[in-house]
């Protein structure tokens, strides 16, 4: 299969190795990965806040870099549960907020074509024992927009039980926000710390090793909370546990934002 990967912007930016980890997965599985230099921003940071208007040239710039290309590759992963959120649930209505119904048909084709890493695995790919090998405890945090957008449910679950060596660890009020959602972190900053704050003691409380999700945005919210208070776990992407083998193991130091100092 010939898959296209679009990063997200804060991926490139603030946790690459995510990127790194999602194109050694794959590879490793048999697939071919292509990555398009001119892709930009979904536009999430925009719809998010409701500002339509200002998110339009950023769909628009998302939609012609990935549609000129759906026939020729069979996929688009992006290892972002609310960056696919904002391209499967919100591109379209950007356009139709514009009233470019053109915008809004080339919008639903790519939609079409866009998963989630969780998604593509056990969805499209039909695999959920990728061959990984990850001898710690770790914990799973459902983000929100995988949760309640994308319905991922149990998919990233899944692939984690299949996992050599991993120990999963139940987190409490594994349901409930992590305080970070994009913007709101900064404009209802104390809100924010306060939610972080209950989401840190409750993966501690875990007894895990390592927090994992498939939002780099919110590992980077949790594990910067756990380290500025001490606490022993620290955060990983779901792609770098799956990425890693015994014949290329994952390095634990190598977190989200979480490199030993």
């Amino acid at each position: 299969m010939r898959i296209s990967l679009m990063t997200t912007c804060l991926v490139d930016v603030m946790a690459p190795d995510v990127a790194r980890a999602t194109v050694t997965l794959l590879e490793r599985l048999g697939h071919e990965v292509v990555f398009d230099k001119r892709q930009t921003c979904c536009g999430q940071m925009h719809t998010n806040s409701g500002y339509y208007t200002e998110a339009a040239p950023v769909v628009r710039s998302f939609v012609d870099t990935f549609e000129p290309a759906l026939d020729r590759v069979d996929a688009i992963v992006m290892p972002s549960g609310s960056c696919t959120g904002c391209v499967r649930d919100q591109h379209e209505l950007v356009a139709r907020h514009e009233g470019d119904s053109e915008l809004e048909r080339r919008a639903a084709a790519v939609s079409a074509k866009t998963y989630e890493l969780s998604e593509l695995l056990v969805d499209v790919l039909k695999v959920t024992d990728v061959g990984a090998y990850f001898p710690h405890s770790v914990t799973y945090h459902p983000t929100c927009h995988s949760m309640r957008f994308l319905k991922v449910g149990a998919r990233p679950v899944k692939l984690l039980r299949a996992v050599e060596g991993l120990e999963m660890k139940n987190l409490p009020e594994s349901d409930t926000c992590c305080g970070f959602g994009g913007t709101f972190s900064v404009k209802n900053d104390a809100t924010s710390d306060a939610m972080v704050t209950d989401k840190a003691s409750n993966v501690v409380a875990s007894g895990a090793e390592f927090v994992v999700a498939g939002d780099a945005s919110c590992l980077m919210n949790i594990g910067g909370k756990l380290r500025r208070t001490g606490a022993a776990p620290r955060s990983v992407h779901l792609a770098q546990i799956l990425a890693s083998t015994k014949e290329d193991p994952f390095v634990p130091a190598d977190t989200i934002l979480g490199r030993a100092s």
